[in-house]
């Protein structure tokens, strides 16, 4: 048994990275990602889409090693790593170049599971996920952006990844496809997998996940329960980062954070 849970863990060791020699992007990270949903923040240029990238293979490490589920990535490429993480890009147009809705998310798990039934009953079901399915016969680029974006998840879901990466999953989303993917990350950990985002919306961090790493200048400043990580104003002004307005009201008023939670506001 402890050595499935060690399995299901993301361990990475005294990570560098640098794009060009000496120039390090990543400056000695360690890290241990669980099953907890885990957010990492920072501003840009401090090293999270890098470090998202490394965790899916797209680079490898400079220096130190990172272990998915006991497999190092030096050791690996990013397509035999589908099977386990799936990466959903910031900007759609880096991730749809079908031109059916339906065969942009059955192309993964085409690839991954080689079964044509399997790959379209995941895809319908990825679909329906993200509020898609009755656009399956549409062009992608006739969605909104909005859509395109939730489109690109459930291209990921339909791969069936124990790890789901989302970069900025709420930059372009209106209030409603925001709370479809809020409700996809809860019922996606709950059942087991492990959602890590990078993201500037401290508050849908607050609202939806439980561990919250800050980057800084390619190395983590603050690592920890996402109530107390957001509430420490002097970390996130120096990563340059806003309280969440519910901690704002919290803080000035003078009663807890959960007080304020529970009237609902």
């Amino acid at each position: 048994m402890t050595q499935m849970v060690r399995e299901r863990l993301i361990k990475i060791e005294n990570l560098w990275f640098a794009y060009k020699s000496e120039d390090y992007v990543l400056k000695g990270i360690s890290l241990i990602l669980d099953n907890r949903p885990t957010a990492i923040v920072g501003q840009n240029g401090a090293g999270k889409t890098t470090f998202v990238k490394l965790l899916k293979a797209l680079l490898r490490p400079t220096k130190g090693d990172i272990w998915i589920f006991g497999q190092n990535t030096k050791e690996t490429t990013a397509a035999r790593l589908a099977k386990t993480v799936g990466l959903v890009f910031q900007n759609p147009s880096d991730q749809i170049f079908k031109s059916r809705v339906l065969d942009e998310v059955m192309f993964g798990p085409l690839n991954v599971f080689r079964d044509k039934h399997k790959a379209y009953e995941n895809s319908l079901k990825a679909l329906e996920i993200v509020g898609l399915s009755k656009k399956k016969e549409e062009h992608p680029y006739d969605l909104t952006l909005s859509e395109r974006k939730l489109l690109c998840l459930a291209s990921v879901l339909a791969m069936e990844p124990e790890v789901i990466i989302l970069d900025e999953p709420t930059i372009a989303q209106d209030k409603y496809s925001t709370k479809v993917i809020a409700e996809i990350i809860y019922q996606l950990a709950s059942s087991g997998k492990l959602i890590i985002a990078i993201t500037h919306d401290m508050d849908f961090v607050l609202e939806n996940f439980s561990r919250t790493i800050v980057f800084t200048d390619g190395v983590v400043i603050l690592d920890g329960e996402t109530e107390k990580v957001l509430s420490d104003d002097n970390t996130l002004e120096k990563a340059h980062l806003e309280v969440p307005w519910l901690i704002k009201l919290s803080q000035r008023i003078g009663v807890s954070y959960d007080a304020v939670k529970n009237l609902g506001i």
